[in-house]
């Protein structure tokens, strides 16, 4: 394996093969040692290393910086502090370095004292700076998309019945924003179209697709835009399949623990995920090391009991690219706060 270097400086490593650190000229020596003095940031990105390069190789950042310094120590002590402490840690290995910046996912919506899984708990996620909303797709009799948690209208709803057995003229005459207070009365179960159109250019979703075709899912997702910016949910094998043979480019993101079965290695390899969904029982090890191995982000539940700053935290030190949760203007502040969120 070689690193990339300035041209004419390969670093050599691999299976049980020393590191080589080409002698640099004396040129670009002299030139590394004006830093000292001459704008560093301006000056040293022309004769530095590839640092993304460099995080592939595999061996530890210890290692590779006691070699580095050994090589390059009258360069180092020549180099603001500023500087060496850039290039320290520019090597740190991704487990060792600060997370990039955490997803926040707003279950069915901002929905602290809003009802879920409406337009106004979507407007409220947008209004926060939330980078993804969760939505429960479903399918009414007349085959339109709508988006509810459970498989009847009866909990969040002034009427009664299944969404498959009823219309989406018939679902629509409902007030879903009632049973949180009155002056949510007139509030509507919304259409995923809906959803996709006030979301569009301004929120990510995240497509919990209870009951929803492939086709169907796909065709509105493609028609406001949003195929890229969604991460598709789902509990069927073949719901997966029907999705990347229609679309390959789509985000599938399947539970790392499918029906009690540890089938996270073969989802990994069949569909080249580029995201893994987690829940609280199954955000361990090894499966936590093989999503990161294979290049995948982690996008991990933390709700109900574990639904606190105390709980957001360790899910980032374990791994968590993302964090769903039910309090999204508490998750917000804390990772800004932390550093964590822009």
């Amino acid at each position: 394996m070689r690193g990339v270097l300035p041209d004419g400086y390969p670093a050599e490593t691999h299976h049980g093969d020393p590191l080589v650190l080409r002698p640099f000229p004396a040129a670009c020596e002299s030139n590394l040692q004006e830093c000292a003095q001459a704008k560093f940031c301006q000056i040293l990105p022309r004769f530095s290393f590839n640092l993304t390069s460099l995080n592939e190789l595999d061996y530890s950042c210890i290692d590779f910086m006691r070699k580095f310094h050994n090589e390059r120590s009258n360069i180092l002590r020549n180099l603001p502090v500023a500087a060496v402490l850039i290039v320290l840690t520019s090597f740190m290995s991704p487990a060792q370095s600060k997370p990039e910046q955490i997803m926040v996912i707003a279950h069915r919506g901002a929905h602290e004292g809003i009802p879920s899984n409406t337009l106004l708990s979507l407007k409220e996620a947008i209004r926060l700076g939330v980078d993804y909303v969760e939505c429960d797709i479903r399918t009414t009799a007349d085959n339109k998309l709508v988006i509810m948690h459970n498989d009847t209208v009866d909990g969040t709803t002034n009427g009664k019945g299944k969404i498959r057995d009823m219309t989406l003229k018939q679902i629509r005459k409902l007030d879903a924003g009632i049973k949180v207070g009155p002056q949510f009365a007139g509030t509507k179960v919304p259409t995923l179209d809906e959803m996709l159109k006030m979301a569009r250019g301004k929120i990510g979703i995240y497509a919990d697709t209870k009951d929803a075709s492939p086709e169907a899912l796909l065709g509105a997702l493609k028609k406001y835009g949003m195929l890229s910016h969604t991460v598709i949910y789902g509990y069927h094998m073949d719901f997966f399949e029907g999705v990347a043979k229609l679309d390959p480019d789509a985000w599938i993101m399947p539970e790392a623990v499918h029906r009690n079965q540890p089938v996270l290695e073969d989802l990994l390899q069949e569909f080249h995920l580029k995201v893994v969904a987690f829940s609280a029982s199954d955000f361990k090890e090894p499966l936590i090391s093989m999503t990161k191995q294979a290049g995948a982000k982690i996008y991990v539940d933390r709700l109900g009991n574990a639904d606190n700053p105390q709980s957001w935290q360790a899910a980032i030190d374990a791994g968590a690219d993302g964090i769903q949760t039910d309090h999204p203007a508490g998750l917000l502040k804390y990772l800004r706060d932390h550093g964590y969120h822009s």
